[in-house]
């Protein structure tokens, strides 16, 4: 809505429909490098699937190439397409591959692609191998898609894990509270999100960056004040500018403005 009455208002004071709704999506996309970072940036994108594509061709003329496997299984974890990483992946483990990110990736997209008893054996044989991978990663995707499928006990389980190994976590904490909410303890819950907001307030800039979505997530009436406000700031803005009369042509026909050199010429 805040959109579309900006886009109203550009393109009155533009005369252009096209160049406002330009301008719109310029100033979307900038508030939300500097606010919520939900949209993706164009050129990561572009060059994970460059990156993605060419480890692609590299597979067609060497199928045995692990490396790449594991890459290519990484960057489509990062676009949600788990069945896919499974595909990719699952060669590596048949051939031997058991180190600790093989069996990390894998059973991450054995989970999200459905199999959670796959998924779940796979991240406990991470586990054993290095509990602390990448500072409690396999106990936040653990609690993750536990979560997710409704098993709210487990959720709690692993997520208390990582809030041990990682206690500066703003995800952690609302996956963490929306578990306790399933799980019928709204009061802990509450305490959890309350938490996750001030440790983001405390955070340091670059982590602020990154789990500014989760913390307004903790705390969403502060985005919906933000968003309200936007929408009362365009809509007086429009109002303002719908009030301002355009001036009336000239009764000789002149056009807009008197021109005395025009109207002595005319005599």
């Amino acid at each position: 809505m805040s959109s579309w009455f900006l886009w109203m208002l550009l393109s009155a004071l533009t005369g252009s429909p096209l160049l406002a709704a330009v301008l719109v999506l310029a100033f979307v996309w900038v508030a939300d490098r500097y606010t919520v970072g939900i949209l993706p940036s164009p050129l990561r994108a572009l060059g994970r699937w460059q990156r993605a594509s060419k480890l692609e061709r590299v597979l067609q003329t060497n199928p045995h190439d692990r490396q790449a496997r594991v890459e290519l299984a990484d960057l489509r974890l990062r676009r949600g397409r788990y069945a896919a990483a499974v595909e990719v992946l699952k060669p590596n483990l048949e051939a031997g591959d058991d180190d600790v990110r093989t069996l990390f990736l894998l059973g991450v997209a054995y989970l999200g692609a459905g199999d959670a008893a796959r998924g779940e054996l796979l991240l406990k044989e991470a586990a054993k191998l290095d509990p602390g991978y990448q500072m409690g990663s396999i106990d936040l995707e653990l609690g993750r898609f536990r979560l997710a499928r409704g098993d709210a006990k487990g959720a709690i389980e692993a997520l208390e894990r990582l809030h041990a190994a990682r206690p500066g976590t703003v995800e952690g904490r609302v996956l963490l509270a929306r578990a306790l909410d399933a799980s019928g303890k709204d009061g802990e819950g509450a305490l959890v999100r309350e938490e996750a907001w001030k440790e983001y307030v405390a955070a340091p800039g670059f982590q602020r960056r990154r789990e500014r979505l989760w913390a307004w997530r903790a705390r969403p009436s502060r985005p919906i004040a933000y968003g309200v406000a936007l929408v009362m700031v365009l809509a007086l803005g429009f109002t303002v500018l719908s009030r301002i009369q355009a001036p009336e042509p000239s009764p000789d026909g002149y056009g807009f403005y008197d021109d005395p050199g025009m109207a002595a010429d005319s005599e």
